[in-house]
């Protein structure tokens, strides 16, 4: 696929036509200079009714599809990626600002999505059992539900919708995704390399949008099941909505997730695990480790090298060969609110030890930019520590023991991940087991799942009963039928005698 030069096109699919609408539309932003790249279009009903009825009418051929058919068009979207691989980092890189390690880190992940997809004809494997009852045999078949919808939000531009379009056409669904309006050109272009595998038109239609579009999603009487990711209002919002009009729904919120320091865990270990997780990305992710929870001793050995690590984090445009280690945030106006949150926070009384707000980028001077910032003294009243700051800020708390480590992390109303460094088993079984979060890392400071698991998030992280990936995704996208059969007539023989 060629390089195309800004502004650039952010058009609708709808049956198979890429469209570009004459309608009024929001500017897309590239967050490392802060320049205008793309304006994507404000569709409403009309766009939306469009791309569900497209769907809707694609749907009976697609379901007939046999699966080893519809896996055969995932195997060759995986080689598409792969040979677009460069373009695709490039482009999440440009309209999000994450870096291009970070770009290829999420697509590399959205790329183990369609991979699960290729193993459909197993995954929709039933249960069988013969002699239920005398001369009666019973089956269960898995069977699609009709059109479904993707609600995506800004910070994994290609990542999150591979989360869910994959799985759901492999389960012989039509689909309708409604990225961000923020970052819509990485969803055109995986829109683009899924028309050249070879998918029917209609099967996959893209739309654009703001909450009039999300609206029109949610109670379109053809469209039946909606997977949401974003902020948790939001996600609320979407679940009542979408159940209210007879949709399954699975809507992932925001969170607010702790790691716990034990005195007795690797210093060095923690302090890079640390980093990674509460400024990979720019903080900008659901399963970032935005605090940190020190146990006794902990925190003095903890926090020199902490410091150190948070002034060393080279922040730049990500959009040039030379690379930074973390880039811009998303816009000027969510940049302003991490600086309004961090300002709370002092006047509440803590300590910001690294502080990230005064850094200057010279050669990008109008980016969207926030340091690494690391603020001791947070105490669980404090604005800073109830609200998901998603940004590049890491909160220290001070604990006695496990047990109130364990205490503080369970009073969050957020259920996402949770993480514990030690060296001591019992310990990290102790938090495993107690600790209530959908996630939970052992040394590991970011457990996010791989597609063949679930991303079980718990509590005000997640509404809805079946969550994003592995074998629960494959139940939301299908219903079941159960067949019981009985045969009647003489004796076997008799059919080959007439």
């Amino acid at each position: 696929m060629s390089h195309v030069t800004p502004p650039y096109p952010c058009p609708l699919l709808i049956n198979g036509e890429w469209l570009q609408p004459k309608i009024p539309g929001t500017p897309v932003y590239n967050p490392s200079t802060g320049d205008v790249i793309a304006e994507c279009p404000a569709g409403g009903a009309d766009e939306v009714n469009a791309a569900v009825e497209a769907a809707h009418a694609a749907f009976p051929a697609w379901r007939d599809t046999p699966p080893i058919e519809r896996a055969r068009v995932f195997f060759r979207y995986r080689q598409l990626i792969e040979q677009n691989f460069d373009l695709l980092c490039q482009t999440v890189s440009r309209e999000h600002g994450k870096t291009l390690v970070e770009a290829r880190g999420s697509i590399f992940r959205g790329l183990e999505n369609v991979e699960y997809a290729c193993g459909i004809p197993t995954l929709l494997f039933g249960d069988s059992l013969r002699n239920i009852a005398r001369g009666v045999d019973c089956e269960t078949i898995n069977l699609p539900l009709g059109v479904c919808v993707g609600i995506t939000p800004f910070n994994f531009p290609a990542m999150v919708p591979l989360w869910m379009f994959p799985t759901a056409i492999a389960c012989g669904n039509t689909f309708v995704l409604k990225p961000s309006e923020k970052v819509p050109l990485s969803a055109v272009l995986l829109g683009q390399l899924l028309e050249q595998a070879g998918l029917p038109k209609g099967v996959f239609n893209l739309v654009h949008g703001g909450r009039p579009a999300v609206d029109a999603l949610l109670t379109h009487p053809k469209v039946k099941a909606v997977s949401f990711v974003g902020s948790t209002p939001i996600a609320k919002y979407i679940y009542e909505t979408g159940i209210k009009h007879g949709k399954r729904v699975q809507a992932n919120g925001g969170a607010k997730n702790y790691i716990v320091i034990m005195p007795d865990a690797d210093v060095d270990k923690a302090v890079e695990n640390l980093a990674t997780a509460a400024f990979g990305c720019a903080g900008e992710r659901c399963m970032a480790g935005s605090t940190a929870l020190t146990v006794g001793a902990a925190a003095d050995r903890l926090l020199p090298s902490l410091i150190a690590a948070a002034k060393a984090v080279k922040v730049g445009p990500t959009d040039r060969p030379a690379q930074p280690d973390m880039g811009p945030v998303i816009t000027a106006q969510h940049r302003d609110r991490i600086m309004s949150l961090l300002a709370s926070g002092e006047k509440e009384g803590a300590k910001i030890i690294a502080d990230g707000r005064s850094v200057k980028v010279p050669d990008a001077p109008r980016g969207f930019y926030v340091g690494a910032t690391v603020v001791d003294g947070v105490q669980n009243t404090m604005t800073l520590a109830r609200e998901e700051v998603f940004g590049p800020v890491l909160n220290v708390m001070r604990m006695d023991d496990l047990d109130a480590a364990i205490e503080q992390a369970n009073q969050s109303a957020f259920g996402n991940g949770a993480a514990i460094f030690t060296s001591n088993g019992r310990a990290a079984r102790e938090f495993t087991m107690r600790v209530k979060a959908g996630m939970v890392g052992v040394n590991v400071g970011v457990p996010a799942t791989m597609a063949m698991f679930p991303f079980t998030g718990w509590d005000d992280s997640f509404y809805g009963d079946l969550h994003i990936q592995g074998k629960e995704s494959i139940q939301f996208y299908t219903q079941q039928k159960v067949v019981s059969s009985r045969w009647f007539g003489g004796e076997v023989g008799d059919v080959w005698k007439k």
